[in-house]
């Protein structure tokens, strides 16, 4: 008789990974603005663009090199996030370049500046660097629960980052920006974004308890106690600062509506959200009424064609409102549309303008839905964290793209006063697609951490089979 012991082991659940998905995925997200390129071309002169070829190689091997670094430190991770940043980035660029071939915008920046340096190479070169970021964020964050380490310093670089444009001069009547010789100009509000979300969640995640328990019930409504609104009034406080001093609305109402939203989905007190409109309310009026710069907008936003002819602070607004109008149903084709008559920010806050006269509300739509199919990933990803950190971080993210695509189109549409803010990869500006190509990285590193299968437990003794066996 002999005694033959087989060891069995449980592996782990072997979950799919779908990057097979985001490749595919991935080459459409590459062939559409390539397509749409080669149309812009047609369009305007008649024949394919010369940079077409290596316009669609340059993205391509971005995307290429993104999806590979996904596939080996994330491997997990949700396959939606790279492809739809990557489309929203090459049809960003396409609209820039068809900008640049402007007439009009040619005259006027040669008139303005003396020259003229087209946007489209430099916003390549930014998204390059974008990428860049994002790969170096999957490489060396393993672990997004190493940022609770830093919730506190994280706060002192925010504020030091939104208080910096203070020293420098205004651009445009708004100080949101700083000069740094032999690189130009950064926003560093659109970095303070991500940081102030580091620092929400790892100070929401220790104090919720207090915020959402400790309260009293007023007409229906659960009121915070006196020392639990210390919080949201300091912030309240930051953001009016900021708006006073900067005459930036747009990262006022980001920073301040992120600290509120995140504090709802901690406690679950509607109480939250009620203060902070009313909060928000408050400061907005109360600014508006002495700060000339604000109350320009705000005239602007009233009433948008009523200044042409003594402060032209309406001309932008008016001539957004006219190229919505003129786009219809399906658009005039891409290079066909008279966007440029806006100006110097036709390729930065008022971008859309030329999504929507060109592709008309049917592209507008679409350039909205993948928006929102960016956000919905995010809060996918959020509820499917399995730490509370993890999960307000992703929210946290999720929530501060989701409010500048919000401020940003609201302003351009007349549903809000103007902001200045830009539009998340598709308008021309470095500081904005660097910053949410690392967003993009730290909402695939939560993902992939989400998803990853628990390891198996070793197995114990009692999972060894002993077979005897016969002679």
């Amino acid at each position: 008789m002999s005694v033959v012991t087989n060891t069995t082991t449980i592996g782990a659940i072997d979950a799919p990974s779908r990057r097979n998905t985001e490749l595919a995925l991935l080459v459409f997200a590459v062939a559409i603005p390539v397509f749409a390129y080669a149309n812009v071309g047609l369009a305007m002169t008649g024949k394919l663009p010369s940079g077409m070829l290596g316009y669609g190689l340059g993205l391509g091997l971005l995307a290429a090199v993104g999806h590979l670094v996904v596939r080996k430190f994330a491997p997990y991770a949700d396959p939606l996030l790279l492809p739809l940043a990557t489309l929203l980035n090459g049809l960003g660029l396409v609209i820039i370049w068809r900008l640049d071939q402007s007439p009009r915008l040619i005259q006027l920046a040669k008139r303005q500046f003396g020259s003229f340096h087209p946007d489209a190479p430099k916003q390549m070169l930014y998204t390059a660097l974008g990428v860049a970021l994002f790969i170096a964020v999957l490489m060396l964050l393993k672990d997004h629960r190493i940022l609770q380490r830093y919730t506190y310093i994280s706060m002192a670089v925010a504020l030091f980052l939104l208080i910096l444009p203070m020293f420098f001069p205004a651009v445009n009547g708004a100080k949101i920006w700083i000069s740094i010789p032999g690189l130009g100009t950064i926003q560093p509000g659109e970095f303070a974004k991500i940081i102030i979300a580091v620092f929400f969640s790892g100070y929401l995640m220790v104090k919720r308890d207090a915020l959402a328990l400790a309260s009293r019930r007023f007409m229906g409504m659960y009121l915070p106690r006196g020392r639990d609104l210390g919080p949201i009034l300091v912030i309240w406080g930051v953001s009016i600062l900021i708006l006073v001093f900067e005459t930036d609305l747009g990262t006022s109402l980001l920073f301040f509506g992120l600290f509120v939203v995140m504090l709802y989905v901690a406690t679950e007190r509607t109480s939250w959200i009620v203060f902070g409109l009313l909060m928000s309310a408050v400061g907005a009026v109360a600014v508006a009424s002495f700060e000339p710069h604000v109350k320009l907008r705000v005239d602007a936003w009233m009433d948008p064609f009523a200044c042409y002819k003594t402060t032209g602070a309406c001309e932008q607004i008016g001539q957004a409102i006219m190229s919505f109008g003129s786009g219809g149903t399906m658009g005039t084709g891409l290079g066909q549309g008279n966007s440029d008559l806006i100006g110097f920010a036709a390729n930065a806050d008022f971008i859309l303008s030329t999504v929507g006269e060109e592709l008309g509300l049917a592209g507008m739509m679409a350039i909205l839905l993948i928006y929102g199919l960016i956000v919905e990933r995010g809060v996918r990803t959020a509820l499917a964290a399995r730490d509370p950190f993890g999960k307000l971080l992703a929210i946290g993210l999720s929530g501060a793209f989701a409010l500048q695509v919000f401020v940003v189109a609201g302003g351009v549409m007349g549903l809000i006063p103007l902001t200045g803010m830009t539009m998340p990869f598709l308008a021309q500006g470095g500081s904005s697609v660097i910053a949410n190509w690392a967003l993009i990285g730290i909402l695939i590193r939560i993902s992939d951490t989400a998803r990853r299968p628990a390891p198996a437990p070793a197995p114990s003794p009692d999972a060894e089979m002993t077979q005897v066996v016969r002679p």
